[in-house]
């Protein structure tokens, strides 16, 4: 045991370059949602990879971004900006050969930290002209003295072994802190709504603002069933019908989706029950975040 490894290891970057979906490879099953639409990832949330050398707490966080006009945006900045607290490692994610101004945004927030900062370039798959891809590689080096700088691709998993190598070869010596069949830190509630809401986003695209979020109203086991009740609260009276669709169809879609993978990760039958209401402009007001369990984690 006395070479046994032990650390947290914080995932940050812009949003929408693939931090959560690197999360879920890592760990080897679904903790965190994913979906095309930037800010899916709302809450700090550990995905815990545990083996006969080491245990690495990974730290998912929302996409830091510069601009900041809700109280939502303030309330994602400050949770990612957090994780960067008491972490052993921070790995950086940025997006092939895309660097924007969000991502320089992100690397004056690591000019503070003391620890090893991994920049991982996912989405490699993406760089049509691979000769553009080295230089690119440089100009990202000479920004920031990075420990290491490894290309990956979340999609096929391909090099994330070699990233996860790096990881753990600067966590610290320490014993596990999480049972060995322990994936995350969050609840059966907490994931079955983070469900919901990756259905609903990646059915309605762009149709719905930000201001949509669910909540868990009821979780219980009766005769081997799981009755789930939840929530999706949104921002507008006009955003209600959207989110419901044709005779209902959007909602039963969302429902079918969500209860099948509810299934899954729970191991047993699921009774999923979906209510749409309209909570007027929640996604600004700090005290309807903090209702809606928007907390400081």
């Amino acid at each position: 045991m006395d070479d046994f490894r032990c650390g947290f290891v914080a995932l940050v970057g812009r949003p929408n370059v693939g931090k959560s979906t690197i999360l879920n490879r890592l760990v080897g099953q679904k903790i965190s949602i994913t979906s095309r639409r930037p800010q899916t990832t709302r809450h700090r949330i550990l995905g815990i990879k545990t083996d006969d050398t080491a245990q690495i707490v990974f730290v998912d966080t929302p996409g830091l971004h510069a601009s900041q006009p809700r109280a939502m945006n303030r309330y994602l900045n400050r949770a990612a900006v957090d994780s960067l607290r008491d972490v052993d490692v921070v790995v950086f994610v940025a997006e092939g050969t895309r660097w924007q101004k969000d991502d320089d945004w992100v690397l004056e927030k690591l000019q503070h930290v003391s620890c090893p900062v991994i920049l991982a370039v996912n989405k490699i798959d993406r760089v049509a002209d691979k000769a553009k891809l080295l230089p690119h590689l440089q100009m990202l080096a000479d920004k920031y003295d990075f420990s290491e700088l490894i290309p990956v691709c979340a999609k096929t998993g391909d090099h994330l072994d070699e990233l996860e190598a790096v990881v753990r070869k600067h966590l610290p010596h320490a014993p596990p802190l999480y049972d060995e069949d322990q994936v995350t830190d969050r609840s059966e509630r907490f994931l079955a709504a983070e469900l919901v809401r990756e259905k609903l986003f990646r059915k309605l695209g762009e149709e719905i603002p930000y201001g949509l979020t669910v909540e868990i109203e009821s979780f219980k086991t009766e005769k081997k069933l799981l009755h789930i009740h939840a929530l999706i609260w949104v921002e507008k009276s006009s955003h209600k019908p959207i989110v419901i669709g044709n005779k209902g169809e959007r909602l039963k879609e969302v429902g079918r989706e969500a209860r099948q993978d509810m299934q899954k990760m729970f191991g047993q039958k699921v009774f999923l029950e979906l209510w749409v209401k309209v909570k007027e402009g929640w996604a600004d007001d700090e005290r309807a975040l903090r209702s809606l369990g928007y907390n400081e984690d």
